[in-house]
């Protein structure tokens, strides 16, 4: 007896403020709504500071960009007229990428063009030597690919690229014990402030340059090649450093812009479901109060 009348003055109480209601037991509360709601206002902070800041560092990025292409097209210029007769399948390639993340899937489209490469067999040497530009493209192809990879780098490119990184880099190249053929840089192009695609330019290394047609009709010391296929080699890393970066800083301003807009989606639909959770929770409230007014 005593049981029945505990019970039955549970049951007879008002449910609080705020509670899910006794049918639907999954139900969010509503200061678990609230709190959501609240984080999902701090990360629509956060990422609409971040596109700002991307937007900033893009319009420097392509004013560098468009400087640094100066230096691709003179090497294309070179290599144009002093093309090797043939080139061996052993290439070394360079994927340039950053250490950076929250930036859509621009790093993967590097790590992705060099597997493609690595698939067509009758190109490329499967032992070919891989360097790796960048903590995130050197995560991604050294689960891909971990046996090629001789050599990375890191803490480059954090602002905009210069050519004294290019040259460091180049440098280290140079002086490794790695064979290879001929050299390829995969590197994202800038297309538009919306779209990047990867893209690989292929660079002759000095030996092939001293056996093209265009320099052996011409008569010229060894040093003369030898620092001609550095500074080359220099040009291109710091023309592919400055369009990647670039690329980079606009796919980020665009993620957290998509970033943003979700985050405004969720507020709205938290606070929509907040405000339906407390209006049913003042309506039973209100019941509660009438059916006790009634039975007094």
């Amino acid at each position: 007896m005593l049981a029945r009348r505990t019970l039955g003055r549970i049951a007879s109480q008002p449910q609080v403020l705020g509670a899910a209601p006794s049918q639907a037991r999954n139900m969010a509360t509503l200061r678990e709504i609230e709190l959501r709601l609240k984080s999902v206002r701090n990360i629509e902070k956060i990422t609409k500071s971040m596109k700002m800041i991307a937007s900033t560092k893009l319009s420097k990025a392509q004013r560098a960009m468009q400087a640094g292409k100066e230096y691709g097209l003179a090497n294309a210029e070179i290599f144009q007229h002093a093309s090797p007769e043939e080139t061996g399948k052993r290439k070394l390639f360079i994927v340039i990428s950053s250490d950076k993340g929250l930036c859509g899937g621009i790093h993967s489209s590097v790590s992705k063009a060099t597997r493609r490469e690595f698939a067509e067999k009758d190109k490329v040497d499967q032992e070919s030597p891989i360097m790796v530009i960048g903590d995130k493209s050197k995560a991604q192809l050294s689960r891909a690919l971990p046996q090629n990879l001789v050599m990375t780098f890191n803490q480059i490119g954090r602002d905009i690229p210069t050519f004294a990184d290019a040259a460091g880099v180049a440098d280290l190249i140079l002086t490794s014990d790695v064979k290879y053929d001929s050299i390829a840089i995969v590197y994202n192009k800038f297309v538009s402030a919306i779209s990047y695609e990867a893209a690989i330019v292929e660079i002759e290394p000095e030996n092939l340059l001293k056996e093209a047609p265009g320099f052996r009709a011409y008569e010229m010391e060894d040093d003369v090649t030898k620092d001609l296929s550095e500074f080359t080699l220099a040009n291109a890393i710091y023309a592919a450093l400055v369009e990647a970066h670039a690329c980079e800083q606009s796919a980020r301003r665009n993620a957290m812009d998509n970033a943003s807009k979700n985050a405004s989606d969720m507020i709205n639909r938290l606070t929509m479901q907040y405000n339906r959770g407390r209006q049913a929770a003042i309506t039973n409230e209100l019941v509660d109060i009438i059916t006790g007014a009634s039975a007094l």
